[in-house]
């Protein structure tokens, strides 16, 4: 989904190269500006004709792309957010991280800096600090502390496992459960 998106890039500026050093070899990556991307999927309709099933939207203020490193990446290092869609293309989920890294290779996202993933229709929102997004299982995890907040508790604990619409969760190591008024969760 992430490739589509890198190969269907909308930028309201021109890309400008701008080479990065890094060691003796400089590498020039691909910059973007005011990105707006679709996320899509193929699919093939009944008569056997292949098409697209949008499943998401990508907007970030700057991508850096890097396609001839041993290892492709594109990198946004200056916030994302990801509006994630259901069959109806209506927004189900929504993504927020102020640092992503997305492997083209291992078709891999690393989210971190104040991660939010919240479920529009149930109203729960997950808070990290890092965060993996994994493109064929279509779920998120983490290895790492986390706050689910639910219309009535606050949820602590460390590991986790999502699907990327964060209608399911499984927290690994559960360590407290704070109830709440439904107004006392802070948004």
């Amino acid at each position: 989904m992430f490739i589509a998106c890198l190969g269907v890039v909308a930028c309201n500026d021109k890309a400008a190269v701008q080479p990065v050093a890094t060691g003796p070899h400089k590498i020039i990556p691909e910059e973007a500006t005011d990105l707006t991307s679709l996320l899509s999927e193929p699919v093939t309709d009944s008569s056997g004709k292949l098409g697209a099933r949008v499943k998401g939207k990508l907007t970030a203020p700057y991508m850096l792309r890097y396609q001839l490193a041993d290892s492709p990446y594109a990198e946004f290092p200056r916030t994302l957010h990801v509006d994630f869609y259901n069959d109806s293309l209506k927004t189900e989920s929504q993504l927020d991280s102020k640092y992503g890294k997305y492997y083209q290779n291992q078709e891999k996202v690393f989210l971190r800096d104040s991660v939010v993933v919240k479920n529009l229709k149930k109203g729960d929102t997950l808070r990290c600090k890092q965060l993996w997004w994994d493109q064929h299982t279509e779920k998120f995890y983490t290895d790492d502390s986390v706050r689910i907040y639910t219309p009535d508790k606050i949820l602590y604990g460390t590991g986790m496992e999502a699907d990327q619409n964060f209608r399911w969760y499984t927290i690994k190591k559960l360590s407290g459960v704070v109830l709440t008024a439904g107004s006392a969760i802070p948004k």
